[in-house]
C-alpha cells in the first residue's frame, strides 16, 4: 500500500484527478503545471502514463476543471494543448490567467497554412534576381583583372617591391606539393583510358592507332583539363578559405588601414603563381597519364613502350602541346582570380566562409570545363 508520503508527493506532482459526476466524466488538473516540475524525470514519466492511460472518446466530452491548479506557466498549458489535440473542448472551467496562458499557447501553436505555390510572377523575378548575382559577380570579376593588370604594371616599374616572398611561398604550396595527387590521378586516367579504348581497337585490328588517341586527348585535352580540375578542387578552395579567415579574423580591414592594396599582396602573387605553376602541372598529369596508358598497352594489346615512344611524335604534333600549354596559363590565372573573388566576398562568419568556398570550388570547374570548349571550338583546325 503507498504511505502517506507518496500520497503527498503525487499531491504536490503535476496530475490529474478524474472523478464520475451525475453531469458526467470531469477531469480535474491539479499540481503545479509549471516547467521546473514537469522537466522533473519522475513526474513527467507519472504523467504521460497517466495522459495515455485517459479514455480519449471521454476526454473529449468531459468537463476539463483546471481552476484548482496551483500554478500554470505555457510549457503547462503546451501539454495540455497538446493532450486535447490542439482544440478546445467542449466543456472547460478555467480562471481568466488559465484562459490567458492557453489562449497564448493556442496562437502560437496553430498550425500554419502552407504557402501558395509561386507563380509566373515570383518565378519572373528569382530569375531575375539570380541574372542580377551573376551580372555582380561578373562585374566584381572584371574589377579585379583590371587590377591584376594594373598592378602588373606597377611590378615591373618598381620589381624590387614586388611580393617575391609570396610568390615563391604560393609556388611551393600550390605547385610543389600537388605534384604525387596529380601524378597519381594522371597516371590512373591514363591506364583506365587504354583500356577502355584497347577494348574497341581490338575489333578492327587498329592496335597501332592506340597511340593516336591516347597522345591527342591527353596531350591537348584531358591532361590540362585534369590537371586544372585537381587544383581547383585543392588549391582554389584553399585560396578562398585562406582569404576568408583573413576576413573574419578582419585581417583584410587591418591591411585596409594601414594602406595595404588587397589585389596587390594577395590577389596578385597567387594569380602569378597560378600562371607558372598551371602549365607545369598540365605537362606533368599529362606524362604520368602517357606512362600509364602506355603501361595498359603494352600489357593488354602488346604495344611495346618503344613504339609507343616512336610512334608518339609522328602522331601528335607538337601544336598539341603549345595549346594546351597556353590553355593551362589561362586556368590558373582563372582559378586564382575565383578563389580570390569569392575571398574577398566572404562576410565575417563562419557560415560564409563555408559558403564561399563551395562556390569557389564548382564555379572554378565550371569555369575551366567552359573556357576548355571555347578552346576547342576556337582552335579547331590547330594540331589536327
Amino acid at each position: 500500500m503507498p504511505s502517506p508520503e507518496d500520497d503527498a508527493a503525487r499531491e504536490s506532482a503535476p496530475h490529474i484527478d478524474p472523478q464520475d459526476t451525475p453531469e458526467g466524466a470531469c477531469y480535474r488538473v491539479l499540481g503545479p503545471w509549471t516547467a521546473a516540475e514537469l522537466t522533473a524525470q519522475p513526474a513527467w514519466q507519472a504523467l504521460t502514463l497517466q495522459l495515455n492511460a485517459l479514455d480519449a472518446a471521454a476526454a473529449g466530452t468531459a468537463l476539463w476543471d483546471l481552476r484548482q491548479i496551483d500554478q500554470l506557466d505555457h510549457l503547462g498549458a503546451q501539454v495540455l494543448w497538446d493532450h486535447w489535440g490542439r482544440k478546445w473542448p467542449e466543456k472547460l472551467e478555467v480562471l481568466p490567467p488559465q484562459r490567458a496562458v492557453l489562449d497564448r499557447v493556442a496562437q502560437f501553436s496553430a498550425d500554419r497554412p502552407e504557402p501558395p505555390a509561386p507563380g509566373f510572377r515570383e518565378n519572373f523575378l528569382s530569375l531575375g534576381e539570380g541574372v542580377l548575382k551573376v551580372v555582380d559577380h561578373g562585374a566584381d570579376l572584371l574589377v579585379l583583372v583590371g587590377r591584376l593588370l594594373l598592378n602588373l604594371i606597377k611590378l615591373v616599374r618598381n620589381p624590387r617591391e614586388g611580393p617575391w616572398r609570396d610568390l615563391s611561398g604560393h609556388l611551393y604550396h600550390i605547385g610543389a606539393t600537388a605534384l604525387p595527387i596529380t601524378a597519381l590521378v594522371g597516371f590512373l586516367i591514363g591506364v583506365v583510358l587504354a583500356y577502355l579504348i584497347s577494348q574497341q581497337l581490338r575489333q578492327f585490328g587498329a592496335d597501332a592507332f592506340i597511340v593516336n588517341i591516347l597522345g591527342i586527348s591527353l596531350i591537348r585535352e584531358l591532361g590540362p583539363v585534369l590537371a586544372a580540375i585537381l587544383i581547383a578542387g585543392r588549391s582554389g578552395s584553399a585560396i578562398t578559405a585562406q582569404i576568408g579567415v583573413m576576413r573574419v579574423t578582419e585581417e583584410l580591414d587591418a591591411m585596409r588601414v594601414m594602406g595595404i592594396a588587397h589585389s596587390y599582396r594577395l590577389v596578385m602573387p597567387r594569380a602569378m603563381a597560378l600562371a607558372i605553376v598551371m602549365p607545369l602541372i598540365s605537362v606533368w598529369t599529362t606524362v604520368a597519364a602517357l606512362l600509364g596508358g602506355m603501361l595498359a598497352a603494352d600489357l593488354v594489346m602488346g604495344v611495346t613502350p618503344s613504339f609507343f615512344l616512336d610512334a608518339l611524335p609522328e602522331a601528335v604534333d607538337a601544336a598539341n602541346l603549345t595549346l594546351a600549354t597556353a590553355k593551362s596559363v589561362v586556368f590558373g590565372v582563372l582559378i586564382a582570380l575565383i578563389g580570390c573573388h569569392f575571398g574577398l566576398r566572404v562576410k565575417p562568419n563562419t557560415e560564409s566562409l563555408g559558403q564561399g568556398t563551395t562556390a569557389s570550388v564548382v564555379t572554378s570547374i565550371t569555369v575551366v570545363i567552359l573556357v576548355d570548349a571555347l578552346f576547342a571550338v576556337l582552335f579547331k583546325s590547330i594540331g589536327v
